[in-house]
């Protein structure tokens, strides 16, 4: 995607700057005229529609599906944290879980709920073995 980026900036700055360069008999370029302003305001809304659909949506489409995963947790659900660890949610509160560690009752952290990265519910793995 990057790469798509890059490349769609490079020729939209090399058609940008085309109007710019001098002639090869070094004189300067024609002044600007009315439908080269339009097609360079044209181009501009083409760059940035596509900044918007390359980079700003995809974004906000997984703080989206971020936000529901983590208003779907519940006591109980084995969670990914970002670290890497495995565990078992002891306890939820506003901004905050207690995470249980391995078969050690007594290694429980508190952590950030945007240190999740991924749910499993218990509920979804009884049904798939029952299948």
């Amino acid at each position: 995607m990057k790469k798509k980026l890059m490349l769609f900036a490079a020729l939209t700055g090399s058609f940008l700057m085309s109007g710019c360069m001098t002639t090869a008999t070094g004189e300067e370029g024609t002044t600007m005229g009315p439908k080269t302003i339009i097609m360079y305001v044209g181009v501009m809304v083409v760059f940035f529609a596509a900044m918007y659909f390359i980079a700003i949506r995809p974004q906000k489409k997984q703080e989206k599906e971020q936000k529901a995963m983590l208003a779907s947790m519940k006591e109980g659900d084995l969670v990914l944290t970002s670290s890497g660890f495995y565990g078992r949610i002891i306890d939820i509160t506003d901004d905050t879980v207690i995470v249980e560690f391995g078969n050690n009752k007594n290694c429980r952290i508190p952590m950030q709920k945007s240190a999740v990265v991924q749910i499993e519910h218990p509920e979804e793995e009884q049904k798939s073995e029952s299948k």
